[in-house]
């Protein structure tokens, strides 16, 4: 049997290669699931020098706080399986 972690990071994969454009709201729950989901469920002030965008990823990050690392992983996976239409297991 997979792993939840092997499966996480095989969807990683998958999803860093999708070449396809996603509206910016499935953007944000993808950034929020994988943030949670790979620190351990530790919320930290995204990065980078653009105010707005942080302010979108640190909305998304609060609206899935509640997750465990766990739970945040299995979304995960199930929103690449869902956008890539491929079974992760």
């Amino acid at each position: 049997m997979v792993s939840l972690e092997e499966r996480f990071n095989k969807a990683f994969e998958l999803a860093s290669a999708m070449t396809k454009k996603l509206p910016p709201d499935i953007m944000l729950r993808f950034y929020a699931f994988y943030t949670i989901g790979a620190n351990k469920g530790s919320i930290h002030m995204p990065s980078g020098n653009d105010g707005v965008r942080n302010g979108f990823k640190l909305n998304a990050l609060f609206q899935y706080k509640h997750l465990t690392s766990d739970e945040a992983k299995e979304k995960y996976i199930k929103l690449v399986e869902g956008y890539i239409n491929h079974k992760i297991n």
